[in-house]
């Protein structure tokens, strides 16, 4: 117990109390529900106790958790709102000023990546609630970086801002194939006593519902869909939460072949000319006639205005 930062561990309680005020676990004391939580173990066979790893990590003091992972960092980078010269305008990383545990790093990381978000103004009775989909989904995003990442191995737990994205990036690769994450209803989380951590402040979906959350969220902004790498040569998986709207697909100026070059300038001459009479003046098939047609409009060379019998054929300026 002595390795544990009291402060850290305080602030996690008071979240705890707030998310299950009835809870029988507020009533312990800190190693009493450290053990209830799973970050304090004893090995009855052995006839030894002491913190597990997830019970270090999460609420360990600095040096005790850089002793025993010194092949693990954590780093937030802020790289938006750059004037000038400027390689960031805001970090976080160890330097002595925070015991450098992972709930620490969360709780003060997930305010800076939310801050520039939008948020509604929504009213609970006397209460403001401002916490959007969105806001949901950054947190959710953080939570699944922290307990799918393997911390035995070298990496970094990385959170960088830009203006136009978040990237967070941890060491260790998928459990899951990407497609069976973007659709959801699995979960093999590497860090399952984190993980039961997390869900009891509220944070992280159940029933691998987390991914999902995320897409939807980024879908009601019509924000570019996040995109989930991994990267085995490094041995990380990194997201990348785009925050700008998808783009808009313009027709494409794709060449046409002779014949439709004569479709088109028939066309022109005579808008209201019927598909039967256009295929007997090139001296094709209707079915032939209808393919071009069909390559026409993908292209985006023609459109068509009114009923098949009584409409026009639209030839688009390119």
């Amino acid at each position: 117990m002595d390795d544990i930062d009291i402060p850290t561990l305080e602030r996690y309680r008071i979240m705890f109390k707030t998310d299950n005020p009835d809870h029988i676990w507020n009533e312990l004391d800190h190693k009493e529900f450290l053990k209830q939580l799973g970050g304090y173990a004893i090995n009855r066979k052995e006839g030894t106790d002491g913190l597990t790893m997830a019970g270090l990590l999460m609420f360990g003091k600095g040096l005790p958790v850089r002793e025993r992972f010194d092949n693990l960092r954590m780093d937030y980078i802020d790289k938006s709102h750059l004037i000038g010269d400027q390689r960031y305008s805001d970090r976080l990383t160890y330097d002595g000023t925070w015991e450098n545990n992972l709930f620490n790093f969360i709780r003060m990381v997930l305010p800076k990546l939310t801050s520039d978000l939008p948020r509604p103004f929504k009213m609970e009775g006397v209460v403001r609630k401002d916490d959007s989909l969105q806001h949901k989904a950054v947190r959710e995003a953080v939570t699944n970086m922290i307990i799918h990442a393997d911390f035995m191995i070298n990496g970094l737990l990385r959170i960088e801002k830009y203006d136009d994205r978040i990237v967070l990036t941890n060491p260790g690769l998928l459990k899951l194939p990407i497609e069976q994450i973007y659709h959801g209803g699995e979960s093999k989380a590497r860090n399952q006593r984190m993980q039961n951590m997390f869900r009891m402040i509220g944070y992280g979906e159940n029933l691998g519902s987390g991914f999902p959350l995320i897409l939807n969220a980024w879908n009601e902004k019509h924000w570019i869909k996040p995109e989930l790498l991994e990267q085995p040569e490094l041995m990380q998986v990194k997201l990348t939460l785009h925050i700008q709207n998808e783009p808009i697909n313009e027709p494409v100026n794709e060449p046409v072949n002779e014949r439709q070059q004569t479709i088109l300038s028939i066309m022109k001459q005579n808008p209201s000319i019927i598909r039967e009479d256009l295929a007997n003046k090139l001296g094709i098939s209707l079915a032939t006639l209808k393919r071009e047609l069909t390559s026409l409009r993908k292209k985006g060379y023609i459109t068509r205005s009114g009923s098949d019998k009584n409409g026009q054929w639209i030839v688009v300026p390119k």
